[in-house]
């Protein structure tokens, strides 16, 4: 793979954001990646109108709480959209397939479950140099793409109700 930037997008593409509101979930696990998602999806956020006031971010200790974490954000606040951010990197053990697994499924359920867009900002690489390549590296910064995402899908929804 060469040095795509992965996260490039059409600015123009993105719709207005200052009259929304997002929550955003972050696992602290790798969390000098994770904190770097954080900041690309915040300053994403703020850069196509957000409000930081409209901005609530909650910390877990793991990707595997990201589905939890994000519910309760669902429950306890009326959002336009949670962002759910983490680093799964593999090691010698099953354990990196489990967690992807119940991430990946954890969220997909949220976003049948509740009427609003849950965004999967997770990170599942083979190394811990390809997951700091797309937080903030030569590939850009999945957080980035997870704030964009979230826009667009709150937008859509939006659009749809009318």
């Amino acid at each position: 793979m060469g040095t795509k930037n992965l996260s490039a997008y059409d600015p123009g593409s993105v719709p207005e954001a200052s009259d929304m509101r997002f929550g955003i979930v972050v696992s602290d696990w790798n969390s000098n990646i994770t904190w770097a998602l954080l900041e690309g999806a915040v300053n994403r956020l703020k850069l196509h109108g957000a409000e930081e006031d409209n901005i609530v971010i909650k910390h877990v200790p793991g990707s595997f709480e990201l589905t939890l974490g994000a519910q309760f954000l669902a429950e306890y606040d009326e959002l336009d959209a949670v962002i759910c951010l983490g680093c799964v990197i593999q090691g010698e053990t099953p354990h990196f397939t489990y967690i992807c697994q119940g991430v990946t499924q954890g969220i997909t359920q949220l976003n049948m479950e509740y009427n609003i867009p849950f965004i999967f900002g997770v990170l599942t690489t083979l190394t811990y140099q390809q997951a700091a390549d797309r937080a903030g590296g030569i590939h850009g910064n999945k957080g980035d793409e997870a704030a964009i995402t979230a826009i667009k899908m709150a937008a859509l929804q939006r659009e749809m109700e009318k």
